[in-house]
């Protein structure tokens, strides 16, 4: 049998957190002949965890543009060109079946929708497979944040 612990974020990975889901920089008003170029998401890189479970990565990784109930509305949402999708819905625009295959493969191989001006959305499969000594976690990741998603479609 094996022994689990709970994961808890150490304070380092609470910072990389909140400045990836939070930190929304607004530029400057310019002088009224030059339009405002509106606010911008700050990038920060991925970092070594433990992390598995899919509401946690959810939560940590999507809820930032995606929100927290799955909306599209998360706090860096207004600084992307297009509004993120509504992941609640897939299931129901997919004649009621989650479409699983097409999710995994967005999270291994990103999207060719230009929903964020270009393909800024991160690829979260190597990304996931980077953030831990055991690369096979990254398979794990991808699967339990399907199952997640998948979890939270409207009925």
């Amino acid at each position: 049998m094996i022994n689990r612990k709970p994961i808890r974020p150490g304070k380092a990975w609470l910072a990389v957190l909140l400045v990836a889901g939070f930190a929304i920089l607004v530029t400057p008003a310019r002088a009224q002949d030059e339009p405002s170029p509106g606010p911008e998401v700050k990038k920060v890189p991925v970092h070594q965890n433990n992390m598995v479970q899919g509401a946690l990565l959810y939560r940590y990784y999507c809820a930032t543009c995606h929100g927290m109930a799955g909306k599209g509305n998360g706090p860096a949402a207004p600084a992307l060109k297009t509004m993120p999708p509504d992941l609640t819905v897939m299931a129901k625009n997919n004649d009621g079946k989650f479409p699983a295959l097409k999710v995994l493969h967005i999270l291994e191989n990103g999207t060719d929708l230009a929903a964020h001006g270009s393909k800024d959305m991160p690829i979260w499969g190597p990304l996931f497979r980077s953030m831990g000594p055991d690369r096979s976690l990254g398979h794990l990741r991808q699967a339990n944040l399907n199952d997640y998603l998948k979890s939270i479609q409207e009925k």
